[in-house]
């Protein structure tokens, strides 16, 4: 047997003990100062812009908002500046409504400091995500409008500025013209404000001759449609075999189904579209309903080509919410998958606003759901006009998604992206197109049958 090279109590043990608790001591501290950027990546929205770092070890930050001119300052931990992390200054869009710059360096020896340079005033959330599907350690920024938007005075001005519109055609018509884009409510204001003018520098009219007048006709009913493509931003949705994200699909067949929808009428009264996203961002599944909420829309159409374990599943599926089980193991399968969203887009669990949120979709009612199925019913036959069933009858499930006590909501599977061939149907303009007649067809057919409840939304 050979003897130990150090004796245990002999000095150069000693000395080689030294020597390997101030190795593991620096190499601790390159630990502690050394994560490493995967990725950075920002997500221009006029809701919101996001930026966040993708790491490979959790990442610290303290952040502090400046007023004059708005900024966001925010010192990263045990971090060094690399070239990704400089990255983020290009990303920056000209078109971005909230994000004017952003500047990075590197602060101390273990902190780099970014300021995002801001375009007014925002409401700022940093938080961080665990790894997650393909994501390694995310820290987020959520940057709100402190005025944010007001939806519903959007959809009333575009229907004030819109042309006259027209009925939806049928799944076999020809798909009627794209609407020009509608104007701003400052637009609107505006020429309001001429038209007084002009009729000042017109000087009074002469009084009129009182005639008899029937009674006045009842006033239009707006109804609002709400469209909401699944997934976006840093949730892909399902991806194809050939690379085909599910997230870009639906927006574009949502896109051509507003232009549908924004042209229809119901029973004499104009219907708008409002789209829960119309760009390329992440909305939590709750943020979805009380979107619709906020407009009080009189329906939902949440829009997905899912994917499924098998490639050979085929063919379109309309799902109403169910309370008691799925009608279905692959609905059931589906439902699970489409929940898990909010765990992949991030979302952030201390924001309070998500509390009330999520209590919305434990809302729901007998009556929303037997509308839904009725909704459901009038989609899923048009859409069987267009292309392949995946089962010739509405399907039930627990899709956090379709949970609104108020509005009858139904979710749409165009087809399955996991399956060669549809996906490359998907991807065709042709077949958008077909699918978002058929959709628009189904939605105006509901409404022949049911008409929208009187509400006092008059235009």
């Amino acid at each position: 047997m050979t003897a130990p090279l150090y004796p245990p109590s002999s000095p150069g043990r000693r000395r080689l003990l030294k020597t390997g608790s101030l190795v593991l001591l620096i190499g601790a501290q390159q630990i502690a100062h050394g994560a490493g950027i995967v990725a950075v990546r920002i997500w221009p929205a006029e809701d919101y812009s996001r930026v966040t770092i993708e790491s490979d070890r959790p990442l610290q930050a303290r952040h502090t908002l400046v007023i004059s001119p708005p900024r966001l300052a925010v010192d990263i931990e045990g971090l060094q500046l690399d070239p990704t992390l400089r990255e983020l200054v290009a990303k920056v869009r000209a078109d971005d409504p909230n994000i004017a710059g952003i500047r990075v360096g590197q602060f101390t020896p273990s902190v780099v400091r970014l300021v995002i340079d801001l375009k007014h005033d925002i409401r700022p959330e940093v938080f961080t995500l665990a790894p997650v599907a393909a994501y390694r350690n995310r820290l987020v920024f959520d940057l709100y409008p402190a005025v944010p938007p007001d939806p519903l005075a959007q959809l009333i001005a575009q229907r004030l500025n819109g042309p006259t519109p027209a009925s939806v055609p049928s799944a076999g018509d020809g798909a009627p013209a794209t609407e020009p884009a509608p104007d701003t409510l400052g637009d609107l204001i505006a020429r309001q404000i001429e038209r007084a003018n002009q009729a000042v520098r017109a000087g009074p009219r002469a009084p009129e001759r009182a005639t008899a007048r029937g009674p006045e006709p009842p006033a239009e009913r707006l109804i609002i449609v709400a469209i909401d493509p699944g997934h976006g931003g840093e949730d892909p949705g399902a991806t194809g075999p050939n690379g085909t994200h599910e997230k870009d699909v639906v927006l574009q067949i949502a896109l051509k189904l507003r232009e549908r929808i924004n042209r229809a009428s119901v029973g004499g009264n104009p219907m708008r579209a409002y789209l829960t996203r119309d760009a390329d961002f992440f909305v939590p599944l709750a943020t979805r309903v009380s979107k619709a909420r906020r407009v009080r829309a009189d329906l939902f159409v949440s829009i997905h080509a899912d994917a499924f374990m098998r490639p050979d599943a085929n063919g379109a599926s309309v799902f109403a919410l169910s309370e008691r089980g799925a009608s279905s193991t692959a609905a059931r399968w589906l439902a699970n998958k489409e929940n898990e969203a909010d765990r992949i887009g991030g979302v952030n669990v201390d924001d309070k606003d998500a509390h009330v949120q999520r209590a919305l979709l434990d809302m729901s009612t007998t009556v929303q759901i037997r509308d839904s199925l009725k909704l459901a019913d009038a989609v899923l036959n048009r859409i069987g006009t267009v292309g392949r069933l995946h089962k010739d009858s509405v399907e039930r499930a627990n899709f956090a998604v379709l949970r609104n006590p108020d509005v009858p909501s139904v979710l749409v599977e165009t087809a399955f992206i996991s399956n060669p061939d549809e996906e490359r149907r998907l991807r065709s303009p042709a077949y958008q197109d077909q699918l978002a007649d058929a959709l628009a067809s189904g939605i105006q057919k509901y409404f022949a049958a049911n008409p929208p409840l009187a509400r006092n939304r008059a235009v």
